[in-house]
């Protein structure tokens, strides 16, 4: 571990009781083992999805108040969204779960340990911890060490595990940073902030949790959903990677940093795109706006920013992944689901297109709407091809993409008022991206990049 972070404690917090001492939703089936859905098992390998909030300020009480706070209000919430708690597991051969063989457990064996609930302390101040997470101050390890790792070396594996942190240097500045860790097989961005709310709803006393979480699977109907469930886990997840730590190994010749991009810069960028728009002939009708996630992708680092200009390379064609949400495209689902509920679609564009001075932002823009229009109006059209798409990503002109700019994770607040700061720092791809919804409505970007090709990006993306 790092010499930064040091454990201090390790305790796990269990789903509290209802009324009528039982614990647990009744949304769940009667054995209480969910099975995954071939939306999941897209992400059985990936590396758990990992948070960071940090709270300063002198609101933020006494650290033995923040750990007695959290752990009762996760007792809490845990109730309601049972699948946190349970395992991720092989389904026994008595269940009637069929199709990938994977199931969260929610039984009372399974939730009976507990959420891991770590209390850990940072060798310097809030500000010391503040810098190693935006960046200015390159300490991967010490980055990863302000979140929890999911110990999960076998099966049944934990899914979600909770750490908090306080500053060793506090000197009568408040402060403490809150990180969470979910497998992404059980939950996707908008299942964890969902989470997110209602835990901080919670944890600020609030009554009620709106919208109540739904578990069941088969909303998301497919006619060969088994079929594919088995396809994508031999694609993406063999047997031998079913399970993922959330401490990958560290890339030291990677860099991560985030960039604020302030509403009337997205004005500024919304406007250039639409001016661009007419050189390539797909002008807009001028009441209509290039969506957020098109407006963002202008400074993305796809592989046109990567090459120096000229030569053949120049015709090649970049890719850039495009996770849509479909809850709200597809009948019987909700906004309420719990679970995954993404489908991939791979904008496509060439680089000489995305290198023109004069339209290479509404090139990249009209590539990037066309393909989420085209999933919105067909969410699951051609899922069974998902797979071999992805595998047939030529990674050096790949730009995968994540979160996004509608998770107002600034509105986390637990009781101390709103984070000073978060960071998603599950960043394990070069030339990743994530997006956050950011105070006063502002976008939060997070690039992953090796250090060639960082300070690069950094400035043409500033000077966009």
């Amino acid at each position: 571990m790092s010499s930064r972070v040091r454990v201090v404690g390790v305790s796990h917090v269990l789903p509290a009781t209802g009324a009528d001492g039982a614990a647990g939703s009744p949304l769940l089936p009667d054995d209480h083992l969910l099975k995954l859905s071939f939306m999941d098992c897209l992400f059985v390998a990936v590396v758990p999805m990992q948070r960071l909030f940090f709270y300063q300020g002198p609101s933020v009480p006494a650290f033995p108040c923040v750990v007695h706070s959290l752990r009762s209000s996760l007792a809490a919430v845990l109730r309601h969204f049972l699948p946190l708690a349970g395992k991720l597991a092989y389904y026994p051969p008595s269940s009637a779960a069929a199709g990938s063989g994977l199931v969260v457990d929610c039984s009372p064996d399974a939730v009976s340990p507990g959420v891991s609930f770590v209390e850990a302390q940072f060798a310097g101040t809030i500000a010391d911890m503040r810098r190693v997470a935006s960046g200015e101050e390159h300490d991967p390890e010490a980055l990863a060490r302000l979140g929890p790792e999911l110990e999960a070396g076998r099966l049944p594996a934990p899914v979600l595990a909770v750490q908090v942190t306080r500053p060793a240097d506090d000197h009568g500045h408040g402060g403490v940073v809150v990180g969470v860790s979910i497998h992404h097989a059980v939950a996707d961005g908008h299942s964890v902030w969902q989470f997110m709310r209602a835990w901080s709803a919670v944890s600020r006393s609030s009554q009620g949790l709106v919208p109540r979480p739904t578990f069941d699977r088969a909303v998301i109907r497919h006619p060969e959903a088994d079929e594919l469930a088995i396809k994508f886990l031999r694609t993406f997840a063999p047997a031998s990677a079913y399970v993922r730590s959330s401490r990958p190994t560290l890339d030291l010749d990677q860099r991560r940093r985030s960039f604020l991009i302030r509403p009337d810069q997205i004005q500024s960028v919304k406007q250039r795109i639409m001016e661009q728009s007419v050189a390539i002939g797909k002008q807009l009708d001028k009441h209509q706006a290039p969506t957020s996630r098109c407006r963002r992708s202008c400074g993305r680092p796809s592989c046109a920013p990567r090459r120096g200009g000229g030569g053949d390379d120049d015709d090649d064609t970049c890719y850039f992944l495009v996770p849509v949400d479909c809850r709200r495209s597809l009948p019987g689902v909700g906004e309420g689901y719990f679970g995954n509920c993404l489908s991939l679609s791979f904008a496509r564009a060439a680089a000489r297109d995305l290198m023109r001075s004069d339209a290479g932002m509404a090139h990249a823009a009209a590539a990037i709407r066309e393909v989420a229009r085209e999933t919105v109006a067909s969410p699951l059209r051609g899922a069974e091809r998902w797979a071999e798409a992805y595998a047939g990503m030529p990674r050096e002109s790949f730009t995968p993409s994540g979160s996004s700019n509608r998770f107002m994770a600034y509105e986390t607040d637990m009781g101390w008022g709103a984070p000073t700061q978060v960071e998603l720092v599950s960043l394990v791809r070069k030339r990743m991206v994530l997006l956050l919804g950011a105070p006063n409505g502002a976008v939060q970007v997070t690039v992953a990049l090796d250090h060639a090709h960082m300070d690069r990006f950094a400035a043409n993306f500033l000077q966009v």
